[in-house]
């Protein structure tokens, strides 16, 4: 957490939390890598509690309305989407697409990003247009070729309803269905959406056998000679910052929308978490990448060169075999699939 943010940190029973301070670490990971990969270890532990704004604290009622919320279709203008139909539990809180699509089926500027551990996350957007959770709901819901639903009209819609007038009474004191308690509601069950224990989280909690050797070594290379976790950093692998890749085309600049003047930004998109990454193909912000062996070719030859492109992007030298172990280890990323129930909507 950055200085300044204050928040109110809440334990959820139903996440897989981190394990205990002080675990032993694996008396075999000095003897295969050094001791500079068990430093590397305790820097990727689950943490144990869930972060809210102060602004926003977490109650029960409040993330069951916005749980409603995020699966009815009533959000959108035709009532034929929801939030969830982008962000779907079922693919790890994306569409699997390489853009999204919203009402017309046309596809949008960007490949939908996953929803998991955004509470960790203080800028949002491919391009950090959003600066909390939120200011995102509603640019969707409003935006005509995605979900196409007035602001007003939705608030009027809801209002009609005696299950949601009850819903919002019970999340709010106000009860008021307006826009502003619409998007506490969203952001309060989004921060909810939590990455799930992965094989990779066994083995630094002290599962020897829980990835393999292969697996092992590209946890190495990640945190060494491939230079990933100089960007996917931590437990979520990603602070959330902003770098060119060498990936973007010249006419999609990204965070170079904002900071016009910022040469190093333009064409910088955000790093995306690798949790789950098996399951969220494609990858990139425009879904140009089909596969984890076609992430890590352009990450090898370096991306396009040019003024923008992070100084921690550059050749990388490595051989089949490195790359092999790499992608070994991003598939411990992804925590075994568990059933998502639907709510019941009121009507």
């Amino acid at each position: 957490m950055r200085p300044g943010i204050h928040r109110q940190m809440v334990a959820i029973a139903l996440l897989a939390l981190c394990p205990a301070a002080g675990q032993a670490e694996s008396p075999n990971l000095v003897g295969e890598f050094g001791k500079g990969q068990v430093a590397w270890k305790a820097e990727y532990r689950r943490p144990d509690s869930v972060p809210f704004p102060d602004d926003n604290p977490y109650s029960a009622p409040k993330a069951a309305l916005g749980r409603m919320l995020f699966f009815d279709p009533l959000l959108s203008g035709p009532r034929t989407i929801s939030c969830a139909t982008c962000h779907n539990p079922g693919l790890s809180w994306s569409d699997g697409l390489p853009r999204g699509q919203g009402v017309g089926k046309q596809p949008l500027a960007l490949r939908t990003p996953t929803l998991l551990n955004v509470a960790w996350l203080e800028t949002l957007g491919w391009d950090g247009k959003f600066n909390s959770l939120e200011s995102v709901a509603f640019s969707p819901i409003t935006a005509s070729a995605n979900m196409n639903e007035p602001a007003e009209d939705l608030a009027a819609r809801l209002s009609a309803i005696p299950g949601y007038v009850a819903a919002f009474a019970a999340a709010f004191p106000d009860g008021a269905i307006n826009r502003h308690n619409i998007e506490l509601a969203i952001a309060t069950f989004e921060r909810t959406i939590i990455s799930g224990e992965t094989p990779f989280d066994r083995w630094i909690s002290g599962d020897e056998a829980a990835i393999g050797s292969a697996a092992k070594r590209g946890f190495g290379l990640f945190n060494g000679k491939a230079r990933c976790a100089n960007c996917h950093i931590g437990w979520n692998f990603t602070e959330g910052d902003f770098y060119d890749i060498g990936a973007a085309q010249e006419n999609d600049i990204g965070r170079g929308r904002w900071f016009v003047n910022s040469p190093k930004l333009r064409h910088a998109f955000k790093t995306p978490t690798l949790r789950d990454v098996e399951r969220r193909a494609p990858y990139f912000h425009d879904g140009s990448a089909v596969s984890l062996e076609e992430v890590i070719e352009l990450y090898d030859r370096g991306g396009i060169e040019r003024e923008s492109r992070s100084e921690y992007i550059q050749p990388l030298g490595l051989t089949k075999a490195e790359k092999a172990d790499l992608v070994a280890f991003l598939k411990t990323l992804t925590a075994p699939p568990v059933e998502f129930s639907v709510p019941t909507l009121p009507r």
